[in-house]
């Protein structure tokens, strides 16, 4: 029968206590770990978030307290009151590992069933049934490390702006819906039938709003929504260190987000960062990595074969290059000693990234092998070795196609290669900025230039007389803070002249009445004046899975959602009742069963 702890009343967490406190008469409360019943001794391990520590239960112990540990088992809630002693055999493993709790009090405040996995470091169970018990996946102590990071991460956040002189303000979760972007979350309304709120895809227009209204400096953790497609880094529900500055340009906001790095690198991670970080255009990180968000941990560069393989008798060369192509190619240094297969199977590899395939060769003083060897003599080679500095021995391997379609291919066969190899040390961090996006980009689908930021991005000035003549030439000062090959966060700075943001209406192609159906309420707030500024938004979640090296998203938010967005915990989305559809005046058409994920879909999510 479970007991209460009345009377009682907790000392310290269980691995807060120190050799300072031997002797005392202690209460310790928290979950049994382990049991061992050697009869005339009962070891118990028992656990809480600060840590584990031994309970001991022998002679010394009163006959009561010896029956009921004999009962207690994994995961049983327990409370226990003694006097701390020195192990007669101290486990160097353990923080506690030189002291136990003597016994005199015992009490089990609530059994458990056995559960579905251990509850243990890097503890081998499916993820689908994990997130099913999240309640318990949560107890698991490298869990729980994972979270109290995020809360000294947040804590500092809060700090650093401060100091800053930032003002944190929280804006509205239901919103309007505006286009661009990506798609809305939406909420009806039940006082305005037929009309829908939108949770935010981001504070944007809102913080916007902020610096008109004179607030200088606005900083808040936010919690923003977007209904996509998810991945390792993505979540429909994610929170974002989201800021905006008045009377700035881009350095200035550069600036203030590197002190932040600064700070969140020594005080987490102990270790210095050397600023200003490096900055790389849009277009070199493309050219040389073949990624608007590059690792710089590692090298395998991509490089430009155009102009060499134009003198190649190799159909594949000739058609990309005649077509408008390009062919690149990534030199592996030591990768000719790859066995065929694997070389395949980096082909299979890039046609996800719809490059179709992968010649290659490995030069060799003696005789060259590879795909495409017979269309290459070895003076060829000899230049092909020339032109990228690879050595003999070394893989080349080449992409020929669309500019698009050859970046991608390389650009993701270079990570790839990258873990294949183990040519990146996981405790490293590197960090850039990437500048000067493109402003716009062409939807085939639509036919019509969309925003690569948002519809308020400032394009470079140099670039504004292009604007409405050649748009695809015009650069925006957008920054995004890249590390390690994932992208934490982007800004840019906004459009503040009313004749410029109504041009850049029309080359979205906005009218006036329909940008004004849209954007009115801001586009209202310009007209009372409004301050140059600009601002930028990191992902917190992608920021702590970094610090905390994992590998998921999942691992750093406490209750995520699955692949097809839902719940396996709660199994929500989940239907309403007829009375709550009528309250909102909708109507379900179609029938749909709840959204369940096997266990093979869970461990892809």
């Amino acid at each position: 029968m479970a007991e209460n702890i009345v009377g009682l009343k907790r000392s310290y967490r269980c691995a807060e206590v120190s050799e300072e406190l031997v002797g005392r008469e202690l209460t310790l409360m928290g979950w049994c770990h382990k049991q061992r019943d050697l009869g005339a001794v009962i070891f118990i391990g028992l656990r809480d978030r600060s840590g584990e520590i031994q309970l001991i239960v022998d002679d010394n112990s009163p006959e009561d307290v010896k029956a009921k540990a004999s009962r207690v088992r994994s995961e049983y809630v327990i409370a226990a009151k003694g006097i701390l002693q020195l192990r007669s055999a101290p486990n160097p493993d353990m923080e506690t590992g030189t002291l136990e709790l003597s016994v005199q009090e015992l009490r089990i405040v609530s059994e458990s069933l056995t559960p579905p996995f251990y509850i243990e470091p890097q503890v081998e169970a499916r993820e689908s049934l994990r997130l099913k018990h999240r309640y318990l996946d949560l107890r698991r102590p490298d869990m729980q490390a994972n979270f109290m990071l995020r809360h000294r991460l947040t804590s500092l956040t809060h700090s650093y702006f401060d100091e800053q002189g930032f003002l944190e303000v929280e804006t509205p979760i239901l919103g309007r819906s505006t286009p661009e972007g990506a798609r809305d979350y939406l909420v009806p309304s039940r006082v305005h039938p037929g009309n829908f709120f939108a949770l935010p895809q981001s504070p944007q227009l809102y913080k916007q709003l902020l610096m008109v209204a004179g607030f200088d400096r606005y900083v808040q953790i936010a919690k923003c929504f977007r209904d996509e497609d998810l991945r390792a880094d993505r979540q429909p529900e994610f929170t974002q260190v989201d800021l905006e500055m008045s009377f700035v340009d881009a350095d200035d906001v550069m600036e203030v987000v590197e002190g932040y790095m600064a700070r969140i690198f020594q005080e987490i991670l102990g270790e210095t960062l050397t600023l200003p970080l490096q900055r790389m255009p849009y277009t070199e990180a493309m050219e040389r990595f073949g990624s608007d968000k590059p690792d710089l941990r590692f090298d395998l560069e991509l490089q430009d074969l155009t102009e060499f393989a134009k003198d190649i008798d190799f159909v594949v060369f000739k058609n990309a290059i005649s077509d408008g192509g390009i062919v690149n190619g990534i030199v592996v240094p030591g990768g000719g000693e790859m066995s065929r297969k694997q070389i395949d199977s980096l082909a299979d590899y890039v046609k996800t990234w719809d490059l179709k395939g992968l010649p290659w060769l490995v030069p060799d003083e003696k005789k060259t092998r590879g795909s495409v060897t017979k269309f290459f003599s070895p003076e060829k080679v000899q230049e092909l070795m020339n032109l990228t500095g690879a050595e003999y021995g070394d893989l080349i391997v080449m992409g020929a196609d669309r500019w698009d379609r050859v970046k991608a291919g390389l650009g993701q066969l270079r990570c790839e290669l990258a873990r294949r190899l183990n040519l990146v040390d996981g405790k490293a961090h590197k960090l850039l900025w990437v500048t000067e996006f493109p402003l716009l980009e062409y939807d085939e689908e639509d036919e019509r230039y969309v925003s690569m930021h948002h519809p308020f991005t400032m394009p470079l000035d140099e670039d504004v007389d292009l604007l409405m003549t050649e748009p695809e030439k015009v650069r925006a000062k957008a920054y995004d803070i890249i590390m390690d090959g994932t992208e934490l966060g982007g800004g840019s700075i906004r459009i503040h002249d009313q004749a410029l943001q109504q041009q850049m209406f029309e080359r979205l192609g906005f009218s006036e009445e329909a940008a004004w159906a849209n954007f009115g309420f801001l586009l209202e707030a310009f007209k009372y004046g409004v301050p140059p500024h600009g601002g930028l938004a990191i992902g917190l979640d992608r920021l702590v899975m970094l610090l905390a090296q994992t590998s998921s998203i999942r691992d750093v938010i406490a209750f995520p959602k699955v692949q097809n967005s839902s719940c396996l915990m709660t199994q929500a989305p989940n239907a309403v009742s007829p009375e709550q559809l009528r309250e909102l005046c909708l109507q379900v058409t179609t029938k749909v069963e709840a959204p369940t994920l096997d266990e093979d879909e869970s461990e892809e999510a």
